[in-house]
């Protein structure tokens, strides 16, 4: 998945932090259009770089620069841990950014006709907030019956979306459930950040988080084998530059807006990413790179977001001191 901010969000007090509606729009903007944009930079990175390598450079790049960022800003002391916050970060970085983001670069990567399109590996990403709230289930919580027909609904929409149709605008289904077991392994990490001792600051925390999927990421894609006869020198260009935004872009810059929004605008409106950042990865996959966009894929996509709008809109969390998002709007999909 792309990259997606931390896990710690701090508890919103609007009457302590008002801002100007220009100013919440502007960071929606950017948190829709840039996470949503995340998807088609992956396709691109993965052309002539290696997927799981690519990712490991992304994430490690990103986290020097948060942290050298959190270092001149807060002096010494910024990234201090202790050993039990620093074991949560890590975990759920290797949840997040290994297991989820990582299987989206790689069902993204291949020849076409086994890849699978930008555009839908948003919509299938899209099942997170639906996932986790069956594993707030699981664990005890009772989420309200309206959530119980949005995870139904959600989930309707995703069978309509791979099931097989024979058409050349097919989702190829092995990839397909790749992107499902990257929601999965993300949807894990979302549900356990918020029950775990993680660091106080989102920023710190992040910067774990990132340090520990990097990590996992390019042992992986060293036991893969990507490097054997790679050569930086026959990477393109477009491809460079695709990884530069993603860390640019999706790392950093849409991550502090989504910070900044936590504190200043409710966060049922800071959710509405949830469903808009899918419609603007079809929409960029057929407008850049000729992504079909099928009649199967339109129906299924709207009923996934139907699903999720329903779960997002009747499961706002309640106002408390609790540190973290409810699981109605888990850490987004950092692409």
């Amino acid at each position: 998945m792309s990259s997606r901010p931390t896990s710690a969000t701090p508890a919103v007090d609007h009457a302590a932090a008002p801002a100007r509606p220009a100013l919440i729009w502007t960071a929606l903007v950017l948190v829709y259009v840039l996470w949503g944009s995340t998807y088609l930079g992956i396709r691109v990175a993965v052309e002539s770089l290696p997927p799981l390598t690519s990712a490991a450079m992304r994430f490690a790049a990103a986290a020097a620069v948060l942290a050298l960022v959190l270092r001149l800003r807060r002096g010494p002391g910024a990234l201090r841990v202790d050993r039990r916050q620093l074991g949560s970060a890590a975990l759920v970085g290797v949840l997040l950014l290994a297991g989820g983001n990582g299987l989206v670069v790689l069902a993204e990567s291949g020849p076409e006709g086994t890849a699978v399109p930008s555009g839908i590996a948003a919509l299938l990403v899209a099942t997170v907030p639906l996932l986790v709230v069956l594993l707030r289930t699981v664990g005890g919580d009772r989420p309200r019956p309206w959530t119980f027909v949005g995870v139904a609904l959600g989930f309707v929409g995703l069978v309509l979306l791979v099931l097989p149709s024979g058409g050349s605008g097919s989702v190829p289904l092995v990839g397909a459930l790749t992107v499902v077991a990257g929601a999965v392994s993300w949807s894990v990490g979302s549900y356990l950040s918020g029950r775990m001792r993680m660091p106080d600051d989102p920023f710190v925390a992040t910067v774990y988080e990132m340090v520990a999927g990097a990590a996992a990421l390019a042992v992986i894609a060293a036991v893969r084998g990507e490097l054997q006869g790679f050569s930086p020198a026959e990477v393109t260009g477009r491809s460079w530059a695709a990884l530069a935004y993603l860390m640019v872009a999706g790392s950093l810059v849409a991550f502090t807006a989504y910070v900044w929004l936590l504190a200043h605008a409710p966060i049922s409106l800071v959710s509405t990413y949830a469903y808009v950042n899918p419609a603007v990865a079809v929409a960029l996959g057929a407008l850049f790179v000729a992504e079909p966009v099928t009649a199967q894929v339109l129906l299924g996509g709207a009923v996934i977001v139907v699903g999720v709008a329903v779960v997002v809109s009747t499961e706002r969390p309640r106002r408390s001191a609790a540190p973290r998002v409810d699981g109605a709007a888990p850490e987004p999909a950092r692409r």
